[in-house]
């Protein structure tokens, strides 16, 4: 069996009390490529879709195309780009080809002017036919995709070009930049192709969220992760939350009454892919029993490896010893109270938008109790403003809404109390 993958589980609790009922317990699975990985690196096709509309003067543009130019600095000879900047029209800055002249392509980024409306789809259309160019098994084909306003009545293309781009296997990163922007459409096409979307509060900040989006690239080294758990007799799944790298709602697929699958998509070098399942138990007698087993199915292109398989046993005990039945992981807890912190934000933004106004607020006020119990200060104070602002006048702002939105998809990357 290949070592190119490690899996491993911690419970919330690892003894459960002996009871006549079912029991939550909350398993935290990671995966994440082993330290013989640590030298396997692939070559990236990469295509730039960025925002050049008259919204973007200033320091916007500017700190765009010093962003663009860092990324070509990251890139070697091995790596292919393409940059296409788009208003209302797109404009192909650099058709797709290896990191070769870089001096050239920075001279084809200081060009980018702002001007025109925008209109994303265009950009994006030309940003994957460049990438299908240079497409590959063994390559990771990304696009970086950011503006920093609404499109203009092509949203529904935009989201057919995430979807088009996932079945190829080219995932979209796309970042927001400042506040009128729409967050719906962004996650809808990254999440189309197994891609992530992001919110920048600043054009200095620019730079930043472009070297950290290449690095995540270059990193990747397995591909087309899935998930299979098998679940013993009297196991019940209720949630899949992936909470790193960051919080979202995995969900799952049922292969049978007690198998499920979930995909994981690509894992990076130094970042495991860690989910939080919940399972219900069924009552049992003290002892020690299998619950369940996690498998990961994963290929490693750079390594020519496919359908590798890496398998742990997921162990319970039950005992009858009250002391050991209150013990339980910190670290597990932990997250948990992160991802409940998340879904009361969540379902706090979804109350608003269907106008359950005082549903909103309420789970807004809920989630900055949680979000200040774990230090997470200004959070909680963002939460505390969105849900005054709810109360006097009816809505949310468009900055507050994202950086709850995007942040606290973020709460398991901070370091653990």
């Amino acid at each position: 069996m290949a070592n190119d993958v490690t899996l491993t589980f911690r419970l919330n609790k690892a003894q459960l009390p002996v009871m006549n009922t079912q029991q939550l317990v909350y398993a935290l699975i990671e995966a994440a490529p082993s330290a013989a990985m640590a030298q396997v690196q692939m070559p990236l096709n990469l295509s730039l879709v960025l925002d050049k509309s008259g919204s973007m003067q200033g320091t916007k543009i500017q700190n765009l195309r010093e962003a663009a130019k860092r990324v070509v600095d990251r890139l070697g000879p091995r790596d292919t780009i393409s940059i296409i900047a788009f208003s209302d029209r797109k404009y192909l800055i650099a058709e797709s080809q290896p990191v070769t002249d870089k001096e050239v392509l920075k001279k084809q980024i200081d060009r980018i002017r702002d001007g025109g409306g925008t209109a994303i789809s265009g950009g994006m259309g030309q940003g994957l036919v460049e990438l299908e160019k240079a497409a590959a098994a063994d390559r990771v084909s990304r696009m970086l995709l950011l503006t920093d306003g609404q499109t203009f009545g092509d949203e529904d293309a935009c989201k057919r070009l995430g979807k088009r781009a996932g079945d190829k296997g080219i995932v979209v990163n796309a970042l927001g930049l400042g506040d009128d922007w729409n967050e719906d459409l962004l996650d809808d096409i990254a999440e189309a192709s197994g891609g992530v979307a992001d919110s920048i509060d600043a054009p200095e900040k620019i730079e930043r969220f472009f070297e950290q989006v290449v690095k995540s690239m270059q990193d990747t080294v397995v591909q087309n992760a899935q998930m299979i758990l098998r679940l013993a007799n009297g196991v019940t799944p209720r949630q899949v939350w992936q909470v790193l790298p960051m919080i979202s709602n995995l969900g799952y697929r049922p292969l049978s009454d007690r198998d499920v699958q979930v995909a994981l998509g690509e894992l990076e070098k130094g970042q495991p892919r860690s989910l939080l399942v919940e399972l219900l138990i069924g009552a049992r007698p003290a002892g020690r029993y299998r619950i369940a087993q996690a498998e990961v199915d994963y290929d490693v292109p750079g390594l020519k490896l496919t359908a590798e398989k890496v398998k742990t046993d997921i162990l319970l005990d039950f005992t009858a010893d009250p002391a050991l039945a209150k013990q339980y992981d910190p670290e597990v807890m932990n997250v948990v109270e992160k991802v409940t912190a998340f879904k009361l934000q969540t379902r706090a933004l979804e109350d608003a938008k269907m106008g359950n106004l005082a549903g909103a607020s309420q789970k807004l006020r809920a989630a900055a109790t949680r979000l200040l119990e774990m230090g997470e200060g200004e959070l909680a104070q963002s939460a505390l403003e969105e849900a005054d602002n709810l109360d006097k006048g009816g809505q949310m702002s468009a900055r507050g809404t994202k950086k709850l939105r995007y942040e606290t998809r973020k709460l398991t990357q901070r370091l653990s109390p």
